[in-house]
């Protein structure tokens, strides 16, 4: 064997740069994976809040809910209750998420409650 090819196997803890930007790289993906259910949170948390504060702009001071067939609302409540409901029923999931072993379930309902305070709006903008 020649000399550089002796020195190359020489020493098999020598740490080369790649390994150092694996090991980053997976500290990265090692600290994302535990911070799953807040990345997962952020998101839906923000657009709750966004469609709360929207609804409470432009919903009526008095809001239809449970449309019937000849378009008369059976209930009407005030604005805040329907901007607050929804958005409590959202950040509920949420917090069901934050204590469940399952997180994907509960996110993924948090996400399919969102619809919620839209409904009303688009129920309450346009009736039949």
């Amino acid at each position: 064997m020649t000399k550089a090819v002796k020195s190359r196997f020489a020493d098999p803890n020598e740490k080369k740069p790649e390994n150092e930007v694996k090991k980053a790289i997976g500290s990265v993906i090692m600290f994302l994976y535990r911070a799953r259910k807040i990345v997962m949170a952020l998101p839906v948390a923000y657009y709750a809040l966004r469609i709360a504060y929207y609804n409470s702009i432009h919903l009526p001071p008095e809001v239809g809910i449970f449309l019937q067939n000849n378009g008369n609302f059976l209930r009407m409540i005030d604005r805040g209750t329907a901007v607050v409901v929804p958005m409590a029923v959202t950040f509920g999931c949420l917090a069901l998420m934050m204590f469940s072993r399952k997180a994907m379930y509960a996110w993924a309902i948090s996400i399919f409650s969102l619809a919620l305070p839209l409904l009303v709006l688009i129920s309450n903008i346009y009736p039949a």
